[in-house]
Formats: structure tokens, sequence, C-alpha cells
């Protein structure tokens, strides 16, 4: 198949989405489909040689180190640019609208070059326009709602105001899934807040869960750094629950010798950063961002835990990755969370999400039992072998692809030995 593979925002860093885009291509590729990326900025900075990469240039009004910029007269170039610039002006978050039109616009004139446009997670109205001409998956890795309401949940009563209009993209996103016939998630309790929060029919989405490079992402011969504790938040908002995580890391060097390794992209003197002062932990809290996949893979098997303490979780990157490193997890009973590490305690020790004691009490009584942690870890790292793949991911992707173009009732091109990737 020729598959365009549209990502509104693809830096590897950005969240899961460039990992995503990065694999999921990488994996289409050696399966013999011809991909090519659409991307907005960030652009992606790794691919496989064999993908090729289109950069769909934006306004980038949110890019380091001016976020919130104001460009100049000359770089607005048509109304799509005007559009972007007063959405950001009026307070609303304009990139999946906008790039999704700028994608229209680029395929309009080369839907002879593909057998099917998959998108993921940008749900703009670009993407009916392109549904006119090609068949459309899009990915929807949880409902956008669901931090919506956590960020009002969070927000003092001035603020709210502001919440609303920055998510004001929520309802032409719940407009597109229902008018999109097939749709991937990644997991089953992702798959039921889709249905509930954008009112699609449980017969349009298709549970393909994501992969773990378990080449990369591997126990390490060293021994683990006593006390270390790891997390991830792709964002510095209430969503990921590390302002709970803090807390329970101040309680705990009451009675273990702890560090805590943020792997996040804190906002300059915002909640986290005061937080992390106000307790008096900034001596053993060490944050980093924009690693590379082979220092956080590192950075995993250094570990002796790995800390998930998210109040909403659609999937869950990192908790892959560190089944895949061996590292048990302590982790919140959120989301999709119990149903990525296996019933029952399989790979992880659960807690009620916000629940500060209680995570202070599991991650303690790992810390103290070796035994436990090696099991954990033992079963993780089998746990990923077993069901993690980014080659059953594409795999399971082009299914749901050959579904989307029968249901076009368009032909189904075969590929052959003699097919050359791009």
């Amino acid at each position: 198949m020729r598959i365009a593979l549209l990502s509104y925002r693809s830096k590897t860093h950005c969240g899961g989405q460039g990992v995503y885009v990065r694999h999921l291509s990488r994996g289409l590729v050696e399966l013999g489909h011809q991909v090519e990326v659409f991307s907005g900025q960030p652009y992606p900075e790794v691919l496989d040689p064999r993908v090729r990469l289109t950069e769909v240039p934006s306004l980038d009004l949110y890019r380091e180190p001016d976020p919130f910029r104001v460009p100049h007269i000359r770089e607005i170039r048509d109304r799509i640019d005007a559009l972007e610039l007063a959405t950001m002006w009026t307070g609303g978050f304009p990139e999946p609208r906008t790039f999704s039109l700028r994608a229209a616009r680029l395929l309009a004139g080369r839907s002879a070059e593909f057998d099917v446009v998959h998108d993921n997670q940008c749900l703009g109205t670009g993407l009916l326009e392109i549904a006119r001409h090609l068949p459309v998956v899009a990915t929807v890795h949880h409902p956008i709602t669901r931090d919506r309401m956590l960020d009002l949940d969070a927000a003092t009563w001035w603020r709210k105001p502001s919440v609303h209009r920055w998510y004001g993209f929520t309802a032409m996103q719940k407009k597109v899934a229902r008018r999109i016939p097939d749709l991937l998630t990644v997991s089953s309790s992702s798959a039921d807040d889709i249905a509930d929060d954008f009112g699609v029919h449980p017969d349009q989405l298709h549970v393909v869960p994501l992969g773990v490079d378990t080449e990369l992402f591997k126990p390490a011969e060293a021994a683990r750094v006593p006390g270390r504790i790891i997390a991830i938040s792709s964002a510095d908002r209430p969503l990921k629950g590390i302002g709970h995580l803090l807390q329970a890391i101040a309680r705990l060097r009451a009675g273990h010798d702890v560090e805590l390794q943020l792997v996040a992209k804190l906002e300059p003197n915002g909640p986290t950063e005061k937080l992390i002062a106000e307790l008096g932990i900034s001596d053993i809290v060490h944050v980093a961002s924009g690693l590379s996949d082979s220092d956080l893979a590192a950075l995993f098997a250094s570990a002796e835990i790995a800390c998930i303490p998210s109040l909403y979780e659609g999937f869950s990157l990192p908790a892959v990755e560190a089944m895949a490193s061996g590292t048990p997890i302590v982790a919140s009973r959120a989301g999709a969370l119990p149903e990525v590490l296996g019933a029952g305690g399989e790979c992880a020790d659960l807690v009620a999400p916000g629940n500060v004691e209680e995570l202070t009490g599991a991650l303690s009584r790992l810390l103290d039992s070796p035994g436990r942690r090696q099991w954990l870890g033992t079963a993780g790292r089998r746990r990923a072998l077993d069901v993690f793949s980014w080659e059953s991911v594409a795999a399971q992707t082009v299914r749901v692809y050959g579904q989307a173009i029968e249901r076009a009732g368009l032909p189904r091109r075969e590929v052959t030995a003699v097919d050359e990737p791009c």
C-alpha cells in the first residue's frame, strides 16, 4: 500500500506522537509498504531512511524559545495562516484545524499517489475534504476531552474561561471523528472513553496497542542505582499527577535514601518548579528533557522503580518502556494503565490516582523489597516481549487500512516483491 501518514507535530519529545509516527512508519516499510509522513512543526528528528518526509510548515506559534510569539506581517501567507494567528490571539489552540487544512491542500493534487491516509490525533476538518478522494483512518490515542476535564478541575475560577477557549478544538474533533468510519485507538479503556465522549459508534473503533523497541529498552548488566525512581511527563499539567509524586518523594526521604529522575519539560516558574522548591526537595529531584532514545533507555535501566502517577492515561508509552527495561512499576489505577500493565498486579503495584498516602506507601514497600522488585521487573520484561512490538502494531494497522479501502469501494493494491519502497 501507499500510505500518507499525517501528524500535526512529530518531534519525538512531543508526548507520544513523535514516537508513534517514527516507529509505526518504520514498521510499515518493514512490511513492504510505502510511507510518506506529512508533518507540521516540530518535525520528526529521525525517520527510517525509506520513509519520505514532507514538511507542512505553519506559523509555528508555540516554538521555543518564544512560545505565543507574534509573527511579522510578511509571514502571513494565506487565510489558513490568518486563521491560525486569530485562533491563538483569542486563546484557542489552532494546530489541529490548520494543519488538517494545509494537509488537505497538499493532498488535493496527489490523491492518485496514495491508497490510504492515516491521521495521527489531529481530527481536523481538513480530513473530511481528504475523505472525498481517499480512504481516511484516524488514530485517537485518547479523547482530549479528558485532559480538558482534569485541567478545568485544577484551574482557579478566573482561569476556567481560558481553559475552555484553549480546548475549543475538541468540539471539532468530536464532529470529525463521528464521520470517519475507521478509528484506531490504543486500548479498550480509551475506546470506551472515545465512544462516550465523542459519541462515535463502538463499531468504528479498532484497538491496536502501541509498541516498544525491546532491543533498545532492556535491562542493563550494570547494577541499578539504589533509591532511584524515574518518572516521565510529556506535559507539565495536572493530568500526569507529578505533583502527587513530588509530595510522596518528600515524605519518602525521611526514611529512605531516595532520588527522583524526572524526565519532563517544566514550565519556567510553573506549578511543578514551585512545588519542588516549596517541598525542599530540589537536591533529590533531577529534571531532564530532550533526551535521546538511548539516554532514556539507559535511565530506565538504571532505576530501581518507575512511577506513573497519572490521573488518566489512554495508553502510556513510559509504562511499556519501563516493562521492557525490566524496571518494576508503581502506577495509578487510572485509565488504561491496569490494562497495559496486566490485571491483578502482574507487572506493577497499582494505587488509587491522586492518593499521596497510598502512593508513598507503595513506593516505600517496593524500595524495601528487592525480591518484589525482581519479580515485577521480570514479569514486565516478559509481557513487553509477548504483547508489545512495533511489527505487530504495523501488521494490525494494515488490516484496518484494508477495511477502510474496501469500505470506500476503491481497489486494493497488492504489494509484490518488485515493489520498491520510496
